[in-house]
């Protein structure tokens, strides 16, 4: 029965494999390592918990933003849409102009230093290749 195709629903159409459907779909989006920084600006933040909840690994959002400081500005956010800070400036330039061709950047947070004066947060940026 490996390599039979059979009617599956109303419309569908499964395959048979002795590895089951984890032996034939593949992930289709790779995740390229850019750069290692931190989130600036965070000590201007009102609610300090959205930081101190941040962990490693945790998936934040980038999001390019048009400012009269920084025209390469690129808001960091969390994963319910909270700013907590942006790319610093010293950093941004590339990633603003691969933002603004159209490429996937996110975040990943490396590691959380916070304590009562200050919050540091690590964070990796990838480019998310389709």
């Amino acid at each position: 029965m490996a390599g039979e195709l059979i009617p599956g629903g109303q419309h569908d159409i499964t395959m048979i494999t002795d590895q089951g459907i984890g032996g034939i779909i593949k992930p289709m989006i790779r995740e390229i390592h850019l750069f290692d920084t931190w989130i600036a600006g965070t000590a201007l933040l009102e609610d300090k918990y959205l930081l101190m909840r941040l962990k490693a690994e945790d998936e934040l959002i980038l999001r390019r933003e048009s400012s009269e400081f920084d025209p390469m500005a690129i808001l960091v956010l969390d994963r319910d849409q909270h700013k907590l800070g942006y790319v610093p400036e010293k950093d941004n330039t590339i990633f603003a102009r691969l933002m603004d061709a159209g490429k996937t950047l996110k975040a990943r947070v490396l590691k959380n230093d916070n304590d009562e004066s200050r919050a540091t947060v690590s964070i990796r940026i990838f480019l998310v290749d389709l």
